[in-house]
């Protein structure tokens, strides 16, 4: 299957033994742009950007607020959102928990303490949403065994109590899409906050934040190839939520402690890049190229890799998003699987997503009634080659058949 692999021959150019990694869903490589940019900023010294609090009015505070109004104008366009709509965070875990907790206050307020806001989610959320979900009245819903949620499910469990419903854009671990559209607007309908996070849609698919409607969305900078500790929640404009982090009247109030200047420029510029048809990190040419490399992983797996016990799991390539790929195998456990691979120059993940050195079930995969043990991920990125893709499919193979002699 052909893909274009321009997009990242500056990343492997001299590079003999570059390693394939394939595992952006949980970060990518700071695209060159955002390193082009924070290193300007640096460089610029204090004369730059980085001198000053933004929010003082003397010449460097005034330079710092600048730079950050431009970094959130960048970012909102590259969102279809409004730059008043921006709330720059540390990443989309900060995001989902202000996004939670505020939906959670701001009910409060309205009914008094005694009415806890009750929220809606479904059974395949991130860890974040599930875990701040979990510190006050919740209704998990179940979901098929592609990891789509029934959007009449979901909405079934809207109460007169319900402060705010979670949807993913698309899942982290499966890559399945969600009926955001369909709930979103019903949830609109019926006066619901909806919060839908984004992160690993940004910078994947085109997201429109103005045109899906949603009150609420996260955004991860480092998803994408920003830097890490880097995120977004875009507020709809009108839409007001008690803020998280209080003690300042920064980011319009809705976060406090001073702003991150270095982390939004960087942001900004990796933004911006997906923005541009001329480079080749534009969108319009990412999707489908991301799309082309997962397609031959899912290819090799219904011929070649169904003779050694690879199934895919999740939605079908054009109901996914189209970085990621999960694969099950049957008989090996998943560490010795990760080892192997590593030591063949290969960067996947297996496990609950977000979870380190142990690998637990995954609960997305255990709520879609698959094997929960015994996974990879693999996701593409920006800087990912079709080399990459064969190396992996050239290496995974010959690690099963080498883990699986052991025990003859």
């Amino acid at each position: 299957m052909p893909a274009d692999t321009s997009a990242s021959e500056a990343a492997s150019a001299g590079s003999p033994t570059r390693r394939a990694y394939l595992d952006h869903a949980s970060t990518s490589p700071l695209r060159p742009a955002a390193a082009d940019a924070i290193r300007d900023a640096l460089d610029a010294g204090p004369a730059g950007p980085l001198a000053g609090d933004p929010g003082r009015i003397h010449q460097e505070g005034m330079a710092a607020r600048v730079a950050l109004e431009q970094a959130r104008d960048a970012v909102a366009a590259a969102f279809g959102a409004r730059g008043r709509e921006v709330v720059f965070t540390s990443g989309a875990t900060e995001s989902i928990a202000a996004a939670t907790w505020g939906a959670r206050a701001r009910h409060a307020d309205r009914h008094g303490a005694g009415s806890p806001g009750h929220v809606v989610l479904a059974a395949v959320e991130h860890s974040a949403v599930r875990e701040w979900a979990a510190r006050g009245p919740a209704t998990v819903v179940g979901v098929d065994g592609t990891g789509r949620v029934d959007p009449d499910e979901l909405l079934d469990a809207v109460t007169e109590r319900t402060c705010l419903v979670h949807l993913q854009w698309g899942n982290h671990e499966v890559g399945t899409l969600q009926p955001v559209t369909e709930v979103v607007a019903a949830c609109r309908e019926r006066g619901v906050l909806v919060h839908v996070d984004a992160a690993q849609a940004a910078g994947q698919v085109p997201v429109d934040f103005g045109a899906l409607g949603a009150d609420l969305m996260s955004i991860s900078g480092h998803k994408f190839g920003g830097p890490t500790g880097t995120g977004v929640l875009l507020v709809r404009r009108g839409v007001r939520v008690p803020p998280l982090v209080v003690g300042g009247d920064q980011e319009r109030a809705r976060r406090a402690g001073v702003e991150n200047v270095l982390g939004a420029i960087g942001l900004a510029a990796a933004a911006a890049d997906l923005d541009r048809g001329a480079g080749p990190a534009d969108l319009a040419a990412a999707e489908p190229r991301a799309r082309a490399l997962t397609g031959r992983i899912r290819d090799w797996a219904a011929g070649d890799g169904a003779t050694v016990g690879i199934d895919v799991v999740g939605a079908a390539a054009e109901t996914s998003l189209p970085h990621i790929v999960c694969l099950t195998f049957p008989d090996v456990e998943p560490q010795p699987v990760l080892l192997g691979l590593d030591a063949a120059g290969v960067s996947v993940h297996s496990g609950s997503s977000c979870s380190s050195e142990s690998l637990e079930p995954s609960p997305v995969l255990e709520a879609m009634g698959v094997d929960a043990q015994r996974s990879l991920r693999v996701s593409v990125g920006w800087s990912s080659t079709v080399e990459d893709v064969d190396r992996f499919l050239d290496a995974l193979p010959r690690v099963l058949d080498g883990l699986r002699s052991l025990r003859a």
